[in-house]
């Protein structure tokens, strides 16, 4: 009986699913990265912290550029 069993097809190899995984890693650490650092005064309005080149161009690049990792690993194609 065991040799008539067969393995179960996936949709993907595992190869796009690392690479899935490094894309959802690289989104959620740009929105980390654009959270957070919020003034510990209410009454001061810190315009350093919110208009900082981290919040404004490296994490909004970031998540752009982790949904073009998952956007690659969906269409790479396996090489079967």
């Amino acid at each position: 009986m065991k040799n008539n069993e067969q393995k179960p097809d996936f949709l993907f190899e595992t190869v796009n699913y690392k690479i899935l995984l490094i894309g959802i890693a690289v989104i959620a650490l740009g929105f980390i990265l654009m959270s957070g650092g919020g003034s510990d005064d209410p009454q001061v309005f810190n315009e350093e912290a919110l208009f900082s080149f981290r919040r404004i161009r490296l994490a909004p690049t970031l998540v752009l550029a982790g949904f073009g990792i998952t956007i690659y690993s969906i269409f790479a194609k396996s090489k079967k």
